[in-house]
């Protein structure tokens, strides 16, 4: 079994200070093989920010696939924006805008959908595509694969397909083809996890979709403050909500889903909900 944790939107320029060190104590506690972070390091993309945000990534001390968000790209700063769009976040976060991981159980592969002509939607390209396939096609079915996104590449309902990351679609073949399980994002500051039709009907084989709240944003758009720990299984994974008690000063177990692969891809199998839809404190 591997186990990770699933982090986004931190948001550090709009962080709440208090839930800084709660959170590392109980990501350390959970001992993760890997933390996967989905974007939105930063709220304004400023270097002060930036540094905040590797200094709290410091603390960790576990490995890291880190993807950036449209808010860790410049949106003031208009020379920046176009010319250099990731530069502070590539000084300060990682130079790796396709970062791997890869063991005996598990390879995630994390995938850039920050763009500079957009001031919040994603985008992904036909090269990246290509590059998924090269990394992904050639794995054993018996090994789990997870791409990390900020964009979402499906939504919960009630959202439009604008919400998507662009050319989600082009995404459906190799999606199939690949037998990709499990596609991380954030974004939405909403957390939860769906089989995956992509909006165009069932695939041969359906990934999970799984998108994490803000953990640390004031920005809670009526959700608690939370992040995910996925517990992966060849067979099963298991994701597990953790959400910010204002009272305690901790973050709690709060509710999880258990899902099953079969031939057509990952099913639920039951969900277990203590408090899923806390106010924020």
């Amino acid at each position: 079994m591997r186990t990770l944790v699933h982090l986004s939107d931190l948001h550090f320029g709009r962080a709440d200070a208090s839930l800084l060190d709660p959170l590392v104590t109980m990501v350390q506690s959970l001992a993760p093989d890997l933390i996967a972070v989905s974007g939105d390091l930063t709220q304004r993309a400023r270097t002060s920010q930036f540094k905040a945000a590797r200094a709290f990534l410091d603390r960790l001390l576990i490995p890291q696939i880190i993807v950036p968000g449209n808010h860790d790209v410049p949106l003031y700063d208009v020379v920046t924006r176009f010319a250099r769009p990731l530069a502070r976040y590539r000084r300060y976060i990682t130079d790796d805008l396709e970062p791997w991981f890869i063991d005996e159980e598990i390879a995630v592969l994390g995938i850039n959908t920050a763009r500079a002509l957009t001031f919040k939607h994603g985008r992904i390209n036909e090269a990246q595509i290509d590059r998924m396939q090269e990394r992904l096609c050639s794995l054993p079915k018996s090994m789990t694969k997870v791409i990390v996104t900020h964009h979402p590449f499906d939504l919960p309902i009630g959202y439009g397909a604008g919400e998507l990351v662009g050319r989600a679609a082009l995404a459906r073949e190799w999606l199939s083809a690949c037998e990709c399980d499990v596609l991380l994002a954030g974004h939405l500051h909403l957390g939860g996890a769906g089989e995956g039709s992509l909006r165009r009907g069932a695939l041969g084989h359906e990934p999970l979709i799984v998108q994490a709240g803000t953990a640390t944003s004031t920005r809670g758009r009526g959700e608690t403050n939370s992040f995910n720990v996925l517990a992966i299984e060849p067979r099963h994974i298991e994701i597990r909500r953790w959400s910010w008690q204002a009272a305690a000063g901790v973050f709690e177990f709060s509710g999880s889903e258990r899902c099953e692969r079969t031939d057509a891809g990952w099913k639920h199998q039951r969900a277990h909900s203590i408090s899923s839809h806390q106010p924020a404190g």
